[in-house]
C-alpha cells in the first residue's frame, strides 16, 4: 500500500515565570549628623513608590567637599543606626564605608546591581539637592542603573535633565549645618533629632568645635 505520511510533531516548551524585581529604596548622603527632615523625606518617598525597604547609604569620604568638617564615617554610620533604630522600614548599607575614600555613586550602585540583580532600585533625594546631581560624575550612566525619586516640598521646582519621580512630602525645613552649628553653641538639639541619636551625640561629645 502507498501513501504518503506527514507526522506532525508538537513541541511544547514550557516558559518559566520572569521573577519579579524587589523594589528597593537607596537614600545616600553623609548624614552629618541625620535629621528629622530626613527621616520624614526617606520615609514619604518611600512608602509612596512602594519599595519594600529604604537602604539608608552613608558616604566614606564626600567628592564635592561641601563637608570638610564630616566626623569619621564609623561616628556617621552608628548616628544613622540611631535615627532609624525601631523602624522596620529602615536599614544601613554600609557598602561606601566599606570601600573607603571618595565615594562616587554610580560605582556604588553599579558594584550593588551586580551583586543583586534581584533588586529594581529607587534612589531617593530632596529636591533641593537636584540642582547638585545633575553635575554629577558618571549622571548618564547611573540613570541607566537606578531611578530617581525625588520628594518635593511646597514650592520647589520639577526640573530635571532626565527622567524622574516625584513625590509630594511635608515642608520640614531642618538642615544638618544648623544641627551642627546648634551643638558648637551648645544649643538644644531636641525634635531635630531622634532622641537615641541626640543621647549618642551627647555621649561621644561630637561636633564640638568643629566649624563649616
Amino acid at each position: 500500500m502507498n501513501g504518503t505520511y506527514i507526522f506532525s510533531t508538537q513541541t511544547q516548551v514550557e516558559s518559566k515565570p520572569l521573577l519579579q524585581k524587589k523594589r528597593i529604596g537607596i537614600f545616600g548622603g553623609t548624614f552629618n549628623p541625620p535629621h528629622i527632615g530626613q527621616l520624614v523625606l526617606a520615609e514619604c518617598v518611600g512608602k509612596q513608590l512602594g519599595v519594600e525597604k529604604v537602604y539608608w547609604m552613608p558616604n566614606s569620604q564626600p567628592v564635592d567637599g561641601t563637608h570638610a568638617s564630616a566626623i569619621e564615617p564609623s561616628y556617621r554610620a552608628q548616628l544613622v543606626k540611631s535615627a532609624i533604630m525601631g523602624n522596620p522600614f529602615f536599614d544601613i548599607e554600609l557598602i561606601e564605608i566599606r570601600n573607603g575614600g571618595q565615594s562616587y555613586t554610580y560605582q556604588t550602585m553599579r558594584e550593588l546591581v551586580e551583586s543583586h540583580p534581584e533588586n529594581e532600585y529607587y534612589f531617593i533625594v530632596g529636591a533641593e539637592k537636584v540642582k547638585k546631581i545633575q553635575s554629577w560624575d558618571y549622571i548618564d550612566e547611573l540613570t541607566q542603573l537606578v531611578k530617581f525619586a525625588v520628594g518635593v516640598r511646597d514650592g520647589q521646582k520639577k526640573q530635571l535633565n532626565f527622567p524622574a519621580l516625584w513625590f509630594d512630602v511635608p515642608d520640614i525645613r531642618i538642615s544638618s549645618s544648623d544641627i551642627r552649628t546648634r551643638l558648637r553653641l551648645k544649643q538644644s538639639i531636641n525634635y531635630l533629632v531622634p532622641e537615641r541619636e541626640a543621647y549618642f551625640i551627647q555621649e561621644y561629645n561630637l561636633y564640638r568645635g568643629l566649624y563649616d
